[in-house]
């Protein structure tokens, strides 16, 4: 029940520079749970903003006489990738050995901050449902870590999907849970939800 509402949240996006991926923002409104309306749009061009400082940005909202208020910090992602199977980022003995020492209990201090990362390989799904008419899926993954997420590719027409990916996240609070999410893309509408895992990280 507010024209001026502050939320004050923070979210951690990975955006890798290779791509030329827009910041798409909506904003909604709800009566109750059963009805919703869309408030109006916006749109930041990541690339036309400078690194390594914080933009405070006031964005008009497209259609209306109002506009949103965000900052917006870009800098230099670490600790995070996506790879194939085949060039895994831990398969390399002598890049164990790094990370062994790293984390070394001698070196537990060194940097509070960098609790460590956890390292996922996606291979595959078997038997998913069947999302659409033709008895098929397209199906993806994704896979939330606090406030990071990533995503694989889209295997089309396939209910049994090989991934074959490696995701790495940097550890930002060892009570975190690992969830892994399977969809079913659906062009141009919201994907259909296949099924679902979580996994604590002090279960690992």
């Amino acid at each position: 029940k507010s024209a001026n509402p502050q939320w004050r949240e923070q979210f951690d996006f990975h955006y890798f520079s290779d791509r030329k991926d827009m910041l798409d923002i909506e904003v909604w409104r709800k009566d109750n749970k059963k009805h919703e309306e869309l408030l109006g749009t916006c749109q930041v061009d990541i690339t036309a903003l400078p690194m390594k400082q914080t933009n405070c940005l006031e964005l008009p909202l497209e259609k209306r006489p109002a506009s949103l208020l965000m900052l917006i910090a870009v800098s230099p992602c670490t600790g995070v990738s996506i790879s194939d199977l085949c060039v895994c980022p831990l398969g390399d003995p002598s890049e164990r050995q790094q990370i062994s020492q790293r984390y070394s209990i001698k070196n537990s201090f060194r940097d509070i901050k960098d609790i460590g990362f956890l390292q996922v390989k996606v291979l595959k799904a078997v038997d998913l449902l069947a999302a659409d008419f033709a008895g098929k899926s397209d199906p993806f993954c994704v896979l939330e870590l606090g406030n990071d997420s990533l995503q694989t590719h889209t295997v089309y027409k396939n209910l049994n999907p090989e991934w074959n990916k490696v995701f790495t996240f940097p550890i930002k609070d060892i009570h975190d849970v690992l969830e892994v999410t399977v969809f079913d893309e659906d062009g141009d509408k919201p994907p259909d939800f296949l099924g679902k895992v979580a996994i604590p990280l002090l279960s690992v």
